[in-house]
């Protein structure tokens, strides 16, 4: 069971079907790492291009350096994102 409440692609309209439509990934849904902001569009566009800001920005660390820092931040923390 989630501890945030969560609304699935199957019952998202308006904007947030719009930005659902976007993020659908190939396994056919969108990671719910970014549906927890689906109560807060808002919210879910700023997490968005905040990622997308720091893994493809202008920025003197490589795109594999990222990549090293995101894994090793993900696995201190135990999480599988």
């Amino acid at each position: 069971m989630a501890w945030i409440d969560m609304i699935d692609e199957q019952e998202a309209d308006g904007a947030l079907a719009e930005w659902y439509a976007k993020l659908v990934e190939p396994w056919g849904g969108v990671d719910n790492i970014l549906k927890i902001h689906s109560l807060n569009v808002p919210s879910l566009e700023a997490h968005y291009l905040l990622y997308k800001t720091v893994m493809y920005g202008k920025s003197p660390i490589t795109r594999p350096q990222r990549e090293m820092i995101a894994v090793v931040a993900s696995a201190a923390n135990h999480c599988h994102y």
